[in-house]
């Protein structure tokens, strides 16, 4: 079964949704990752939410940027996969539905993110290339990665 996707500007979320990613956000980014950091970061606003739901669950969420806001290309961040699906591989579903939204709501196809060192063949899979010596964000080793 695949996921029910929904992308969403900040204003078109209901309470349930935005609660249930910021939900997901610190289960994930906050508790399971042992990194204390203020998640909620005033961004949100400005972002597409993509929410990916299985059998009515948030599964999987993403936040989308148009370029200009965090790099000078487009961004994809906050990408996360709910740990109960993890097996079910829906991170390539969700990074798939997130370059897209960046193409239709944005016109883009340049993208850079901001990647935990050790997702980079995840992320080079779906046609991002290392283009950063590894740093620390919030003590955890990222590089900066882009799509042409």
């Amino acid at each position: 079964m695949a996921l029910e996707f929904k992308i969403k500007r900040f204003n078109e979320l209901s309470t349930f949704e935005l609660y249930s990613l910021l939900q997901l956000r610190s289960e994930v980014f906050v508790v399971e990752q042992n990194c204390v950091y203020q998640d909620v970061d005033g961004k949100d606003e400005k972002a597409l939410h993509v929410l990916g739901y299985f059998n009515g669950d948030l599964a999987a969420y993403a936040r989308v940027f148009d370029k200009g806001y965090y790099f000078d290309e487009a961004s994809i961040g906050r990408v996360v996969v709910s740990p109960k699906y993890r097996d079910k591989k829906f991170g390539h579903d969700l990074m798939h539905v997130s370059i897209q939204a960046v193409s239709e709501f944005y016109k883009q196809t340049e993208i850079t993110i901001s990647a935990q060192q050790y997702l980079k063949k995840f992320y080079e899979s779906h046609g991002f290339d290392q283009t950063s010596d590894m740093y620390l964000e919030d003590d955890i080793p990222h590089i900066q990665m882009k799509r042409r």
